[in-house]
């Protein structure tokens, strides 16, 4: 290079980079940062940046309605029921508050702050920096049992919330049944799940202890058409059949509870939940021609369609068939809806969840169904559909052992108020 090149370079080299041209010049040579590099994120905004990317699907925990019931299924969830041992009703109050508050931080997302030393952190800190809302939902909803003697809450009790009614094939466990308060958390993954569940325990303890409990997830989506249902541990596709929940009018018939149907005031834009904890006995049922299983649920196994038919979501036209030949007149689907003017007010919205709870004493496998769902009147919905399918040849293979039915209120209006707040009136 030429004196006269040199010179030039250098004064377009200091124009550019000013009078500290040279100087950060020599910093960037030195160890390969520029000097106007951002200063290192911290570990909560690396967090936060990444999980974001994945991991950042919000569901607002307030609104008229809960989340949980119409939202969409994320592919994990624990069931908790809770039994109060708060000794008073204040005492109660603030617990369900504690509930509220906390959920409604873990369903926005929250950094993960510090504590003084030897003081216990202010989050158990599974999730690391930052607490990412993975689609986290956090359903609360009330049992029979809270609108006892204790608190004097008897007249904000639902009209009908009753225990849960036992049929001829149930085998139910207490211990796995009824709660004062039941908590549905789902998310995407299970440790958001997992995290969420130490998260709201810490924030109830001494006034809340847990009953039971139980995992459930959903099949990954596994076809080329992304509206097809998820399997139970049957094989076969479940909630096929939901009435659509983007239709207000219908969800207004068939899940929400009205102001006009001569319920408390308290229960006026909630809905019944009913759960039941369902083992299915899975290695007789792999033990059965397929042949044979598919006419007992009335589908094909593969596609999800009716039998006779071409799709998942295709009518089954029960009409075209009254004898049952390409159908059988047991079928579940049959009997479950029957698709007659009689039976459409008797639809409910399922949100079930797989189980698996490794093996019994026995050595056998201990998995099933939590059936999960949502209707305005137990008795007009779930306790019609159970009656039709007391005497399906499915009952062979499956075994209710828990659960019960539930009340979910209407939801928080915002940070202050809490789900279960129309119980101060």
């Amino acid at each position: 290079m030429t004196r006269l090149n040199r010179r030039r370079f250098l004064t377009r080299s200091l124009s550019t980079l000013g009078a500290g041209g040279a100087g950060a010049a020599a910093v960037a040579l030195a160890d390969g940062r520029s000097a106007h590099a951002r200063p290192p994120e911290s570990l909560v905004d690396q967090a936060r940046r990444l999980n974001l990317r994945e991991l950042g699907l919000r569901i607002p925990f307030d609104g008229v309605h809960q989340s949980g019931v119409l939202t969409a299924r994320p592919a994990q969830a624990t069931y908790v029921a809770l039994d109060s041992i708060a000794p008073g009703r204040t005492q109660l109050f603030l617990a369900l508050q504690a509930l509220s508050t906390r959920a409604r931080q873990l369903a926005v997302g929250t950094a993960v702050g510090s504590a003084a030393i030897d003081e216990p952190p202010p989050d158990c800190g599974i999730l690391g920096a930052y607490d990412a809302p993975d689609s986290l939902t956090v359903n609360i909803a009330f049992g029979h049992s809270l609108f006892d003697e204790r608190y004097g809450l008897a007249r904000h009790r639902p009209r009908h919330l009753t225990p849960m009614r036992a049929f001829a094939h149930d085998e139910l466990d207490p211990a796995r049944c009824g709660g004062d308060v039941l908590l549905q958390i789902a998310a995407g993954q299970r440790d958001t799940v997992a995290h969420a569940i130490r998260e709201l325990m810490r924030a109830v303890t001494g006034t809340l202890a847990v009953r039971w409990l139980l995992d459930g997830f959903r099949t990954a989506q596994r076809d080329r058409d992304p509206r097809s249902s998820p399997r139970n541990l049957f094989a076969f596709r479940d909630g096929t059949a939901n009435p659509p929940t983007h239709d207000a009018a219908l969800m207004d018939r068939l899940v929400w509870v009205q102001r006009d149907a001569g319920e408390p005031a308290f229960a006026a834009d909630g809905t019944y939940v009913v759960v039941r904890v369902i083992r299915q006995h899975v290695e007789f049922w792999d033990r059965v021609g397929l042949l044979e299983q598919e006419r007992m649920i009335g589908r094909e196994r593969l596609s999800g369609a009716p039998l006779g038919g071409t799709g998942e979501f295709q009518d089954p036209d029960f009409a075209s068939d009254p004898h049952g030949r390409r159908i059988p007149l047991s079928a579940h689907i049959r009997l479950a809806n029957p698709r007659t003017p009689a039976t459409a007010d008797e639809r409910l919205v399922r949100r079930s969840y797989n189980y698996d709870r490794g093996v019994d004493d026995a050595g056998n496998l201990d998995c099933g169904l939590i059936f999960t769902a949502y209707n305005q009147d137990p008795r007009r919905q779930f306790e019609a559909i159970q009656v039709r399918l007391e005497n399906e040849p499915m009952n062979d293979y499956i075994t209710p052992v828990g659960g019960g039915y539930f009340f979910a209120p209407r939801g928080a209006r915002g940070p202050g108020d809490w789900v279960g707040s129309g119980l101060e009136a």
